[in-house]
Parts: structure tokens; sequence; C-alpha cells
């Protein structure tokens, strides 16, 4: 049985296991996310991401002539972002900087114009702005697409989910950010409560969690012109069928639009996408 990751998968989930709700310690961290990069399913895996703040304590964790390559969570000011990223080991390989820009109810502008600038700052870094789905999101996305046009690898992000039911969008609400990066071909990272496949309610908390296998079929969808009505539909489905329908149709295809998100957990979105047929393949006892 083949056990290679599809091309439409490859890279769809940043390890985030040192966040909330797995929360699990660095050192942990580091040695499960060896074992995911030395895994037959190492295609689907994206880079560890960790704090800005946790980046001195990293060397410490690698042999001596490995590296890592890092997403690296702006939880520090911008000028101390500036430095923690020019003093990080040379050992750690800093794919990609995220930050947020701003709070629900803020007008992302200030902060996305320091991002950027930051951006201008990096070497081959990939920056992704995490804007609030609330006050000023539209032009905020005309200024990411502006800045993106002048060849700054900047892109969005967006929280799908969080400890309060205002931080999982509609999937109304959803699809119009969706079709409005489409609109201006701008990629995007989604974060937060994309832990399964399906759309599904969490018995424990009582919110209804976004299915990643319903952003993606969504996304491709956008991507071949669907607007929002449409694009809500398959955002809000509950059944698995016209999901997995789109993604093998299109399985040896590039992702498009959707970078991808980060997950806690690695084996959770594995294990749905095998149970799915999306993925073959099995783990060792």
């Amino acid at each position: 049985m083949s056990t290679q990751v599809p091309r439409l998968l490859a890279g769809l989930v940043d390890d985030a296991a040192v966040f909330p709700p797995g929360s699990a310690p660095l050192p942990e961290a580091v040695t499960a996310h060896r074992d995911h990069r030395a895994a037959w399913y190492a295609d689907l895996v994206g880079p560890l991401l960790v704090p800005a703040s946790a980046l001195p304590a990293l060397p410490a964790l690698l042999g001596g002539d490995e590296r890592l390559a890092v997403g690296v969570i702006g939880d520090l000011p911008r000028g101390q972002l500036d430095a923690a990223l020019a003093a990080a080991d040379p050992r750690l390989a800093v794919r990609q900087v995220e930050a947020a820009v701003a709070k629900r109810g803020e007008d992302p502008q200030p902060g996305l114009t320091e991002l950027i600038k930051l951006t201008e700052r990096l070497d081959d870094v990939r920056v992704y702005a995490e804007i609030p789905l609330t006050l000023g999101l539209m032009a905020a996305l005309d200024t990411l697409a502006e800045a993106r046009a002048t060849g700054l690898p900047i892109a969005a992000k967006f929280r799908t989910g969080g400890l309060a039911a205002e931080l999982f969008p509609t999937p109304g609400e959803l699809a119009a950010v969706i079709c409005a990066c489409r609109d201006r071909e701008l990629p995007f990272k989604l974060t937060a409560g994309l832990h399964h496949a399906v759309r599904h309610l969490d018995p424990e908390t009582g919110f209804t969690h976004h299915g990643f296998g319903n952003v993606l079929a969504a996304t491709l969808a956008a991507a071949e012109g669907a607007e929002v009505p449409e694009v809500a539909v398959l955002l809000a489905a509950m059944d698995p069928v016209r999901l997995v329908e789109q993604a093998r149709e299109r399985r040896d295809v590039g992702r498009p639009l959707w970078i991808g998100y980060g997950s806690c957990s690695i084996v959770e979105p594995l294990t749905d996408l095998i149970r799915l047929g999306l993925v073959n393949g099995g783990f060792e006892a």
C-alpha cells in the first residue's frame, strides 16, 4: 500500500505542539517533531511552531550539527521580535514568522504597517499577519495584497476558533474571507479550532468547530470561481462524502490559496485523513 502523502495535502499541518490545548513542554515537542519528520507521513507536516520567546532555549535541544525548521509566533513586541530573530541560533532555519496585528475591535492598519516593515528587513522568510475578522478586515486585506504586489513574502492569517464562541467565525463569515482572499490572489493560513477533518460539535465545550476538510473543499471551490453562498455550504457540511470527493478529484494538484494551519496534534488530522481514505498508511505498533 502506498503511504505517500498526495500533493494536495503537502505541508498542510504545521506542528503547534507547544501551544494550547496540547501545551507540550518544548523538549517533548522537539523530540516528537523529529519523529514526525522521519515518519512516512513527513510530507504532511510543516515546521515546528515556537513562540519567539522560546528561541533561546532551542539550541540546547539540538544535536551538534542538527538543523531544525521552525515557524516563529510573535509573542514579543515588534522591536523585541526583530532582536529575537536576529539572535536566533544559525542551526534554526526560520521558515516563517506569524504575528497578530490587532486585537478584536482594533484597527489592524498600524500593526500591519509595522509588520510589513519587519518583512522588508527579513531575508527569505514568509510572514503571516493575523487579522481579526472584525473592524477594518477588507482594508487590511487590500494592504496585504498591495505589499505582495511589490514582491514581499507576506500573507494573511485568520483565527477559526478559541476559548470563546465569538472566536469561531460562521460558515458565511469564513466563506466571505476565503473569497476575498481569492479575489486579491492573497494566500492565507488558519489557526485554532481545526482539530478534525469534518465540521462537528465538541460536546465538552459546546462549540461547533470548522473541519479542515471543509476548508480544503471550500477553498478548492473558491479557487475555481464559486462565490460566498456555495463556499459557505461546503464549510457548513457535516457529511464527509462531498468533501472527500472534492479532495480525491484534485489529490495530485497543488493546494490553492490555503497555505495550511497549525495543530497541536499531528496524529489527529493524520488519523482523520486515513479514515477518509485521503492518505493511505498506518502507524507502527
